[in-house]
C-alpha cells in the first residue's frame, strides 16, 4: 500500500492539521502493509497557479511540446504520477478564510486533467482516478461541522465535490476544530484523535 501525503499549512510542526494527519498516518501504518509514503509540502514547495502556459501545456499532445511546454506541464505531470501510483491519499487542510489553502488549490488545479482524471462521455463526467481511499485532516479556529457556522465551511464540501469529480469517492473526514475557542481549544486535539482511533478501523 502507498500513501500519498499531502502538507498544506505553512505552520510546519506546530499546525494542527498536521499534527492531526500525522495521527491519521500512525494509524493506517498500524492497520495496513505500507510499503511506501511520498509527503509532498505544499506549503514548502508551493505549485505554480494554474495559467495560460500550464493550460495551454495540458492541450499539446506530447510530441508537439516546446521545450518551454515541457517545463509548465512538468508540475502536472509529477503531481499526477504520485497520485495516480497511491492506493491512499492523506491530505492536510488548515482552514484559511473559510476555505482551502490555495496552494492545495493549486495542486488540484494541476490533477484535474480531462483526459487523464476525468472524462465527459454521453452519460456525463467519468472519473477516471478509481479504487483510492481519501483521508482529510481538517482542522479550524471554529467549531465548522455543525452549528450556526456550518454554511462558512468551504473546505470539506468543496474537496468531496473535486475529488468525486475524477473518481474519489471513499473519502473520510476527521477534524480538529474550535482550536482558538477557550473552553474547546484545551481538548480539541485529543478529541479529534480519539474519533480516529474509533472511527479508522479497516477491516
Amino acid at each position: 500500500m502507498n500513501i500519498l501525503r499531502l502538507v498544506t499549512s505553512f505552520k510546519g510542526n506546530e499546525s494542527q492539521s498536521y499534527q492531526l494527519g500525522n495521527k491519521i498516518v500512525e494509524k493506517l501504518k498500524n492497520q495496513l502493509p505500507i510499503t511506501n509514503i511520498v509527503t509532498r509540502n505544499l506549503a514548502k514547495n508551493e505549485m505554480p497557479h494554474l495559467n495560460e502556459m500550464h493550460f495551454t501545456s495540458f492541450m499539446t499532445p506530447t510530441d508537439k511540446l516546446s521545450d518551454e511546454l515541457k517545463d509548465a506541464v512538468s508540475y502536472s505531470d509529477q503531481a499526477l504520477e504520485e497520485l495516480i501510483s497511491s492506493d491512499i491519499i492523506v491530505i492536510d487542510v488548515p482552514m484559511y478564510n473559510f476555505t482551502i489553502p490555495s496552494s492545495l488549490k493549486a495542486w488540484i488545479d494541476h490533477v484535474v486533467r480531462t483526459g487523464i482524471t476525468f472524462r465527459y462521455t454521453e452519460n456525463g463526467v467519468e472519473g477516471l482516478v478509481k479504487n483510492k481511499t481519501v483521508y482529510l485532516a481538517i482542522s479550524s479556529g471554529g467549531v465548522y461541522s455543525d452549528g450556526p457556522m456550518k454554511d462558512f465551511d468551504f473546505t470539506e464540501k468543496y474537496l468531496k465535490n473535486i475529488l468525486g469529480f475524477i473518481g474519489l469517492t471513499d473519502i473520510h473526514t476527521f477534524r480538529v476544530e474550535g482550536v482558538a475557542i477557550p473552553g474547546i481549544k484545551e481538548t480539541a486535539m485529543s478529541r479529534a484523535v480519539q474519533s480516529i482511533e474509533s472511527q479508522l478501523i479497516i477491516k
